[in-house]
């Protein structure tokens, strides 16, 4: 049993059956009136503005605005109609009501509202519970988690660094999440900030010198959702359980800038985001960390637009990026369309798109000494066949790769459990364990 309110799950069990039935009776109650103007007038006026209002939305967001290279989910679309139904019943209602049922229609629309954004909420399992939905709790100074310069271990070539790891006593039983400002120092990409997380074994003397997985959130989205929806830091002191301390540092970094900009992880006129992932990150871990800094030892992540992003870099920064895991990745990069990317780009220059497009490189070049793995949602109708086609292409160039499939679609039902089993896969790989 959770231990309090905060940890109750809000995407299954009894929190969301209860908003399902107060948010259904409310809806019942805004739909009752004994008033004729009611029937008559007003709830046909606000059936229709709510339904107009929802279509404005989907224009917006699909056909106008375009902030997402995929449109919005059909039953995503619906439960944001309920939302705006809420609040067009409960205003609508005003007219009819005296002052005390004035405050319960509000109170119903409310609870309207809350049903429509929990509904969205299990769509995509953003937020398991009101605890990851009030945002990171526990972060320390990074200052305070690195402490100062320890000697380090000594790793014999051709050992794994859990072969030679004896934890000493006392070691912590969690590790320490940070934020930190990595500038673009070569690059002049403007980042938000990153979050580090350091296993307990980055604390022992003498220290191990950790491997670094690289990880990124999706768009729109911030380095903060895999500290919140992804349980991050959870998912590492487990692992760190299992291999007495041990667990690669994590840097969550930012290739967006924002949460609604998609500078598309490459170096073009929407920024140098591939300088700042192959240079700058590098170049900040080396000067304020003690981990691991050849290839060998370093792999990045992401998902949906972060997972593009992890093979972009594997195949354009394959000298920095040996190991990538890509989690409900694209084909390639887009911002909807393959022309309005190339103009927004490269000024239309579709060769400059082809140099560094994923599908292109790899049609022109082999990478034997590169490994990945593709995760896809079964369920994921639009980003799996995608999956499917990188993953032969990815085979053809000669990588070392796999494909996975996990229950779910384009969600944190796939991006938590993609990340989190294939743990031990990438530990292998960057060297902490054999």
């Amino acid at each position: 049993m959770a231990a309090g309110p905060l940890d109750w799950s809000l995407v299954d069990g009894a929190v969301p059956l209860v908003v399902r039935i107060l948010g259904c009776l409310a809806l019942a109650a805004l739909l009752f009136s004994r008033d004729r103007r009611w029937w008559t007038r007003l709830l046909p006026l606000a059936v229709i503005a709510a339904a107009l209002l929802t279509l404005l939305v989907r224009l917006t967001v699909d056909d106008w605005w375009q902030p997402f290279p995929d449109k919005l989910p059909g039953d995503v679309v619906v439960w944001i109609g309920m939302v705006i139904l809420g609040v067009c019943l409960a205003l609508f209602r005003l007219p009819t009501l005296r002052r005390r049922g004035r405050a319960g229609a509000l109170l119903a629309g409310a609870l309207v509202v809350v049903l429509g954004l929990s509904e969205v909420n299990i769509h995509y399992d953003n937020y398991p519970t009101l605890r990851t939905a009030l945002g990171p709790q526990d972060t320390v100074s990074l200052k305070d988690a690195t402490g100062k310069k320890e000697p380090t271990l000594d790793v014999p070539e051709g050992k794994a660094l859990s072969q030679v790891w004896k934890a000493p006593a006392g070691l912590p039983a969690k590790g320490t999440v940070s934020t930190a400002s990595i500038p673009g120092t070569k690059s002049g990409f403007k980042a938000r900030d990153a979050y580090v997380y350091l296993p307990p074994a980055y604390r022992a003397s003498p220290r191990p010198l950790l491997p670094v997985l690289v990880l990124m959130a999706g768009q729109p989205g911030s380095p903060q959702d895999w500290i919140t929806s992804g349980q991050l830091p959870d998912m590492m002191d487990e692992f760190a359980g299992r291999h007495a301390g041990l667990a690669p540092i994590v840097l969550v970094v930012d290739p967006l800038g924002s949460s609604f900009d998609n500078p598309l992880c490459m170096d073009s006129r929407l920024g140098k985001v591939r300088t700042y992932l192959a240079d700058d990150v590098p170049a900040w871990a080396a000067g304020h960390l003690q981990a691991a800094t050849d290839r060998a030892h370093w792999a990045v992540s992401g998902l949906s637009n972060g997972g593009t992003c992890a093979l972009q870099m594997a195949v354009n920064a394959p000298r920095r990026y040996g190991t990538f895991l890509d989690i409900s990745g694209q084909d390639e990069p887009t911002l909807g369309s393959r022309k309005k990317t190339v103009d927004a780009a490269f000024g239309g220059d579709e060769a400059a798109f082809e140099k560094v497009n994923p599908m292109d490189v790899m049609a022109r070049k082999k990478f034997p000494d590169t490994a990945g793995t593709f995760v896809a949602g079964t369920d994921d109708s639009t980003y799996r066949p995608q999956a499917l086609k990188v993953y032969a292409a990815a085979k053809k160039a000669g990588m070392q790769v796999a494909l996975v499939e996990l229950p779910g679609g384009h969600s944190w039902q796939v991006w938590r459990p993609g990340l989190e089993k294939q743990l031990p896969w990438l530990a292998s790989r960057i060297g902490l364990t054999p």
